[in-house]
């Protein structure tokens, strides 16, 4: 055993009883989403944007985060719902892949800005920051439904489910024979990694353009981080030893990287508003100031 492990105690069910129950999980990915949009609409308050379709766009984020996340969890499980898929619906009882609603929230909310007429720049901008925090709380319900089975620890500290039900317990004894198991707390490891990236973007903002720069930057932070802990844990492997969520990741990197390398800058210091709301920088409103004159006279 690891010189500290902890033992997780907990039912992963908050409610149970017939045909409904109610995760952990599923009740600390809606804490998630609440919190996420407190976040966006404080920063359209600070960014002087329309608050109303900051939410408009956050609610069909959050229905194409749903879809997209139910959507990513029954194909990696394919197995389970192709026998039974009256499953597939049954969200309340847990079961969502979190590159699903990544992308889905992403696609679905920028496409309504698109057609809005609405700033979709900006928009990703002041998500990337909700999303983390987001993200990490929804994983404390991971760690309390003892989800993803992850590689054993023999030092430094680890982790044991001791509930009945507990999934991480069955993985443990499916995998090591052993139901208490000390293992990497590979959700741990992302909460940790998701801190980190929300400091960085933080850091950043107001640094980078285009608009839209600081989410590129979340997504590739992401991307990196859970591409390497992915190789912690005991998904499904699909071909040449990557996961799906590996293959999501490279996807995801494949778009974002020549993105930032083409696109993004070091944003103008001397950028500025001026009273009619000209965002150009001091330096370039003034040569257009001295071209003008030149050509008047």
């Amino acid at each position: 055993m690891p010189i500290a492990s902890i033992g997780i105690p907990f039912d992963p069910n908050l409610l149970a009883g017939g045909s409904f129950s109610l995760s952990w999980h599923g009740l600390f990915s809606f804490f998630a989403v609440a919190a996420a949009i407190w976040m966006v609409g404080r920063a359209a308050i600070k960014g002087n944007l329309n608050q109303d379709m900051v939410y408009n766009t956050a609610i069909f984020g959050i229905v194409g985060g749903i879809i997209g996340a139910r959507l990513v969890h029954v194909f990696d499980n394919w197995d389970i719902y192709g026998s039974d898929p009256g499953r597939i619906i049954a969200i309340w009882n847990g079961g969502i892949g979190l590159w699903g609603g990544i992308l889905g929230g992403w696609i679905a909310g920028a496409l309504y800005a698109y057609f809005a007429k609405a700033p979709v720049g900006k928009f990703m901008d002041i998500a990337a920051p909700a999303m983390f925090v987001g993200q990490t709380i929804g994983r404390i319900g991971d760690i309390i439904n003892g989800e993803h089975w992850s590689r054993a620890l023999d030092a430094g500290w680890g982790w044991y489910f001791t509930h009945p039900a507990s999934p991480g317990r069955v993985g443990a004894e499916r995998f090591f024979g052993d139901p208490e198991r000390a293992v990497h707390p590979t959700v741990v490891y992302e909460m940790i990694w998701n801190m980190i990236g929300l400091v960085l973007i933080t850091r950043l903002k107001g640094k980078l353009q285009p608009d839209g720069a600081i989410w590129m930057v979340y997504l590739t932070w992401y991307s990196v981080g859970r591409f390497a802990i992915q190789y912690l844990r005991f998904d499904d492997v699909k071909f040449w030893g990557l996961q799906e969520a590996h293959i999501i990741a490279i996807i995801v990197l494949a778009f974002t990287i020549p993105y930032m390398v083409m696109k993004v800058r070091w944003a103008d210091r001397d950028i500025g508003v001026d009273e009619d709301g000209d965002t150009r920088s001091a330096a370039q409103r003034k040569r257009d100031r001295q071209r003008q004159q030149a050509r008047t006279t």
